[in-house]
């Protein structure tokens, strides 16, 4: 039988391997491979047609050695403990890689927002924040949005915390609406991570930005975002999908006019769209077409050993958490292909709810070009520095990343030693 996915294998084998290089003794990293904290959560919702639904809802943090956790939350049908434990994990990597003082936290409820109604979707996020409430706060552990939620959640998170402790706590999550206390450039803070560090990868490769063709799997808010700042700097977006399937031209997509008409009804798939030019593709195809750029944007285990040798592209910046396994690393590794890990490429996201953090707690406001000057800085920045360090290892840009990462949280756990 085909032993099942687990992605938290895939983060622990890759931490290993970073050990190894750095001359990490297994006593070095042992309280690095186990979560700190596990919350499994039953979450009871009375249904719009009278009928009582018992959800159930993880929060996981994996490390607060750096910082409080900090982490999203997860509305999806598959979410799963492996799961939200291997985001939590990549969550104290990524945010130890762009250096900011955060360990990793990650939660997840197990449904499907498509199939629920705003009244629904509101009773169970308060229900689950009501459970989690031990856990989290702006000195503890900060949620924020991921895939299947969004500033609306955010803010009925915000609200029920604020009326469990009785006065308002701005600072409990982050991406919330402007209204709360959110920042302003959140919404499009981890595509620009993204768009910022296609740039950076494409200079270091001579490539130049006009005319490289790329393809984006995912037409959530982080591959929306992508596609549309990809486009504004001249790359021609071939390729667009989400679950229903994807679109393609080979000439470039009307990527302002596609994502016009799905933001224009919250029902639009892409399998319904229709262009001169553009032809319908699956996800799968969408990976393996002939582009310079791949932007996996959508879920982990996307590219793996079924389908790596098959994957055309020069390069693969992976806005997705962990959407490539370590055995299609191997592979691409074999076949040239340069990826740009998820923990560098898509932590833009967490580095401007960094930012928002910082605002409700000292009650101030950024403007957004100050906010993007700030983001761009802290993202070219740890390009540089995981590049660099990965030419001098000649190692991936995977394992320079988690030679960083590893180093700063292992020394910060050092430093603070066992208790007792």
């Amino acid at each position: 039988m085909e032993q099942k996915y687990n992605p938290y294998d895939n983060v622990l084998k890759v931490v290993k391997s970073a050990a190894d290089i750095l001359g990490y003794s297994d006593s070095d990293i042992e309280a690095v491979k186990y979560p700190e904290r596990e919350l499994k959560v039953s979450i009871p919702v009375r249904m719009d047609d009278g009928t009582t639904h018992v959800f159930t809802g993880y929060r996981i943090q994996h490390s607060t050695s750096r910082g409080p956790a900090k982490g999203g939350i997860r509305f999806h049908p598959d979410v799963n403990a492996d799961e939200v434990r291997a985001l939590a994990a990549w969550m104290t990597f990524k945010c130890a890689v762009v250096n900011i003082p955060y360990g990793g936290g990650k939660g997840g409820v197990v449904c499907d927002p498509s199939k629920l109604s705003e009244n629904e979707i509101r009773a169970i996020a308060r229900r689950y924040t009501a459970a989690i409430a031990p856990l989290i706060g702006p000195d503890q552990d900060i949620p924020a949005p991921d895939v299947g939620t969004n500033a609306a959640v955010m803010g009925w998170i915000m609200d029920t915390y604020s009326m469990l402790k009785g006065h308002c706590v701005h600072g409990v999550v982050t991406g919330k609406p402007l209204e709360l206390g959110g920042a302003v450039g959140r919404n499009d803070a981890t595509g620009r991570g993204v768009m910022f560090t296609t740039r950076n990868i494409l200079d270091k490769l001579d490539i130049p930005m006009e005319g490289t063709t790329a393809a984006i799997q995912g037409a959530g808010n982080v591959g929306s975002v992508t596609a549309r700042l990809l486009h504004e700097e001249g790359v021609k977006v071939t390729a667009l999908s989400d679950v229903s399937g994807g679109i393609y031209n080979p000439e470039g997509l009307d990527i302002p006019a596609v994502l016009a008409w799905l933001s224009a009804d919250r029902k639009h798939l892409l399998k319904d769209y229709q262009a001169e030019g553009v032809s319908h593709i699956s996800n799968e195809e969408l990976l393996e077409l002939p582009v310079t750029v791949l932007v996996p944007a959508a879920l982990e285990n996307q590219i793996n050993a079924g389908n790596a040798e098959k994957i055309q592209a020069k390069v693969i910046v992976e806005a997705a958490n962990g959407p490539t396994t370590s055995e299609a690393d191997e592979i691409l590794a074999r076949k040239g292909v340069v990826i740009v890990p998820d923990i560098l490429a898509n932590a833009g996201g967490v580095v401007v709810s960094y930012f928002e953090w910082v605002q409700n707690i000292q009650s101030v406001s950024w403007n957004e070009e100050t906010v993007n000057e700030k983001l761009k800085e802290i993202m070219d920045s740890a390009f540089a520095s995981v590049w660099e360090l990965a030419r001098e290892k000649d190692a991936p840009l995977r394992m320079g990343a988690y030679l960083i990462a590893l180093k700063r949280v292992v020394d910060a756990k050092s430093a603070r030693a066992i208790w007792p």
